[in-house]
Formats: C-alpha cells, structure tokens, sequence
C-alpha cells in the first residue's frame, strides 16, 4: 500500500516546500520594499497553489482507491495503513501546510499594511494638493485668493 500512496505525499510535501520558499521570497521582497518583484512571485504562488490542488486531488483519490474515505481523517488512516515512510511523510505534509497557512496570512497581513500606508499617503496627498501658485504665478492663500509676489 504505502507504494501507492508514498509518492503522492512527497510530491505534495516538496510542492508545499517551494511554496514555503516562495512565500519567504514575497516577505522579503516586501521587507525590501521591491513590491515590482512581486507581480512574478504572486504569479507563481498562484500556479504553485494550483498544482498543490491538483497533487491533493490525486493523493485523496490513491486514498480512495485503498479503500479510505476521502478528507482528513481518510488520509490520516491511509498513511497509517501505508506505513512508517507514508506516515512521516504525512507528519510533514501537515507540519509544512500549517507553516504555509501561517506565512500566507503574515504576508496578506504585511500586503494590507502597505495598502493602508499607501491609502492613508494618498489622502494625505489629496487633501494637501491644493496649489500653492495658480497658473498665473499668483501665490493661492487659504480662502483659494492669490497675492501678486510682483506687479507689473
């Protein structure tokens, strides 16, 4: 049993590897304020995040083609039936995806943080944006009245 089942978690697990790779790279780059680097990044996280999908597909159907259920308790039987390897392997998948669910949800919480800087900036920015010389050289006072610097 654990032939068919094995490989199906260390793929998961290694995919769930560079994911957790990935998400250093997008905390880093924000960190680093090179928020240009992360359109790419969040390009690959999507398509990790699919192929991630697509491995759990197809390790909870070698579970239910072992005679398990599909879902959590399901896998949990299945890589204890399968042996010691499946079971490690299992240990760590669920290990590494509780480490990517906490990274994601820093990562979303440091990408809201700069939305609300930025937010904040640009109504700063807006509500300070009255000019302070019109077009016509005249210096604009409060009330929105300009005061010649020069006549002439």
């Amino acid at each position: 049993m654990s032939a068919t089942l094995l490989p199906h978690l260390l793929a998961e697990k290694s995919c769930v590897e560079e994911f957790l790779d990935l998400l250093g790279q997008e905390e880093q780059a924000m960190q680093e304020g090179l928020f240009a680097d992360l359109t790419p990044l969040t390009a690959r996280k999507a398509a990790l995040l699919d192929r991630m999908t697509a491995l759990d597909r197809t390790r909870e159907s070698a579970q239910v083609a072992m005679g398990f259920e599909p879902g959590r308790a399901g896998a949990d039987a299945a890589a204890t039936a399968a042996g010691a390897a499946a079971q490690e392997a299992w240990a760590a998948l669920l290990q590494l995806a509780e480490s990517a669910k906490t990274g994601n949800r820093r990562n979303g919480a440091m990408v809201h943080g700069h939305l609300d800087f930025t937010r904040n900036a640009l109504h700063y920015l807006q509500a300070a944006a009255l000019p302070f010389y019109g077009p016509d050289g005249i210096r604009k006072a409060e009330g929105g009245t300009g005061t010649r610097l020069a006549l002439g």
